[in-house]
């Protein structure tokens, strides 16, 4: 079930910020650059992604 919505960009530690040069994508809880398409361990759904996988059962 989480495979289609696990990936940073839907995770509560995702953090984006607008940069002059473009954007910047970081993870709050581990401390560095990621990318939103990327996947860790430690994923922690935000709320409303949690709805909607819950919807999917």
């Amino acid at each position: 079930m989480t495979k289609n919505f696990h990936a940073c960009a839907t995770c509560i530690h995702f953090q984006a910020v607008r940069r002059d040069n473009g954007m910047t994508y970081r993870c709050k809880r581990l401390g560095f650059e990621t990318k939103p398409q990327y996947k860790f361990d430690c994923w922690v759904p935000m709320a409303h992604v949690k709805k909607l996988m819950d919807k999917q059962l």
